[in-house]
């Protein structure tokens, strides 16, 4: 694997895929709450007086260390109710325009989880990998939302506690392990309200758009240019709903539908990994190093479901204290859909861990964690929590809903559906109440919005970008028939031509463009 593409999966892919195993749960009457839209926005800085001291703030920038970066600290309020109260201190990140050509403006860029790190995957990616004629019109900006990475952080537990919390059996065989289970929930929603209660009920996606509404004025932009990809697609979404006339050129990649529950996002989400671990098998199969056997898809599955039953009974060595057992082959497993460039190293992981050594299925599983070599980890699982939590009322009251749920997951995937069901428990024990509900998101009277999927995405269904392009009462859906999770910049003249062109011309692609 070149390392621009680790990159995006670290950055990207892997941070986005947060989204399922922290358990994304949302309400269970989605129905009832489809027409629930989010809190008003001020129409402008002007009405909304109490916030001009922020809107006319001035970011002094500074070398951060990062050659060809520059970094600055935004200024918001905690609660937007009560705007003369505590304040949020953000990092804001940008590399300029190089030109040739006229600048365009800014261009900001979240890389989804929620969780994942806006800064780092601007300097680790999208500052030097974006295509050149973008970046040579437009400064490229990234701020870390609110409780994520350098901007106010989330923190939950301690590393070895977090090695025990992400060991701990996600498929329980008995009421034991159902309590174990529960209590493992308990105690991280505990750790995260112990260690970061004042800002745990203020980091929610509304709150993060109007953040970013901040920063395009600081910024000196009359109108919002953005690309998010999975997460980030909620989140653009979700501004152009409070700021509908402000919208300028909007990129939604790997899209979620905010019309669902989460508890429809998550069943939905595991069909998803079903349909990307289908496409695995399909090459694997053909392949005389498979690990899986050469036989047929559904020979795969079965055997892929037998290595899971062995190393929930018998965890396999790994060279250090920790054991492979099923909840961490599971997540090596799943960080390996999220990029068909990933495949060679999964054949080799599964290989390794089928004869005695889960050392490479294990690495898989840190880095979509991102936990440091020393046992330290990055904050993206605890905010991606803390945001879920807080935008989606719970999915499941109890264990007993889990189980009831169980079949239906099991039927969206064979493979991954128990644990997944069982993952999505997390909100019900989470100490701050939801502020958001699940809706359609139409934005009436902004300005063209791309939407953008990818037909055999692991983590965004396809179906959930037709269904926000339709929502959106001036979406335009692209479409791109290949696998991974997300589509610009990996590999698709097509994909990038389109999106290049929307972003330096204005004018998105014939709704409905196909591309391979």
């Amino acid at each position: 694997m070149d390392s621009r593409r680790l990159l995006r999966m670290s950055a990207t892919a892997l941070a986005a895929a947060g989204l399922i195993l922290t358990g994304c749960s949302g309400g269970s009457d989605a129905a009832a709450s489809r027409t629930t839209t989010a809190p008003p926005a001020p129409s402008s800085p002007s009405a909304a007086p109490k916030l001009k001291k922020y809107y006319d703030q001035k970011l002094k920038w500074r070398d951060c260390g990062v050659e060809g970066f520059q970094c600055a600290t935004l200024r918001a309020p905690l609660d937007y109710a009560k705007p003369d109260g505590e304040e949020v201190q953000l990092a804001v990140s940008r590399v300029r325009a190089t030109g040739p050509g006229k600048r365009l403006g800014s261009l900001l860029v979240n890389p989804g989880g929620p969780g994942g790190s806006a800064v780092g995957y601007l300097q680790g990616y999208a500052g030097i990998g974006y295509p050149a004629p973008v970046r040579a019109r437009y400064d490229m900006v990234a701020v870390d939302p609110r409780g994520v990475a350098r901007s106010e952080p989330v923190e939950c537990l301690t590393g070895p506690q977090m090695d025990a919390y992400t060991q701990v059996d996600q498929t329980p065989d008995d009421t034991a392990e159902i309590n174990g289970l529960s209590a493992a929930f308990k105690d991280f929603a505990a750790g995260c309200e112990k260690r970061s209660g004042q800002v745990l009920p203020h980091v929610s996606t509304v709150e993060t758009a109007r953040d970013m509404d901040i920063l395009r004025a600081v910024l000196g932009d009359a109108k919002l240019t953005y690309v998010g990809a999975s997460y980030g697609t909620f989140l653009g979404a979700t501004y152009a709903e409070l700021f509908p006339d402000r919208v300028g050129r909007l990129v939604l990649d790997g899209a979620m539908d905010p019309s669902l529950s989460a508890l429809d996002l998550n069943r939905d989400q595991t069909g998803g990994f079903e349909t990307a671990f289908r496409a695995f098998a399909a090459d694997c199969v053909r392949r005389t190093d498979c690990p899986l056997g050469t036989g047929s898809v559904a020979q795969a599955g079965e055997a892929m479901k037998k290595f899971f039953r062995d190393v929930d009974a018998h965890p396999v060595p790994t060279g250090e204290s920790r054991e492979l057992g099923e909840s961490l082959a599971t997540t090596g497993v799943i960080a390996a859909m999220y990029d068909e460039g990933a495949w060679p190293q999964l054949r080799e992981a599964l290989t390794g861990a089928m004869n005695g050594d889960g050392s490479g299925l294990l690495a898989l599983a840190d880095s979509y964690y991102e936990r440091e070599a020393d046992g330290t980890y990055a904050n993206l699982m605890s905010a991606n929590a803390a945001v879920n939590c807080l935008d989606l009322p719970p999915a499941f009251g109890g264990p007993a809903d889990v189980q009831k749920a169980v079949p239906s997951f099991e039927k969206a995937s064979p493979i991954f559906g128990e644990g997944l069901a069982w993952a999505a428990l997390n909100c019900t024990y989470w100490p701050t109440p939801p502020t958001g509900h699940p809706h359609r998101i139409t934005a009436e009277g902004a300005a063209p919005i791309l939407v953008v999927g990818t037909t055999r995405d692991p983590a965004t269904p396809y179906h959930w970008a037709q269904s926000l392009a339709e929502q959106l009462s001036s979406g335009t859906l692209l479409t791109y028939e290949g696998d991974g999770h997300t589509a610009y910049g990996r590999g698709s003249d097509c994909i990038d031509t389109a999106i290049n062109g929307y972003l330096l011309e204005g004018t998105p692609p014939q709704d409905g463009k196909r591309c391979s």
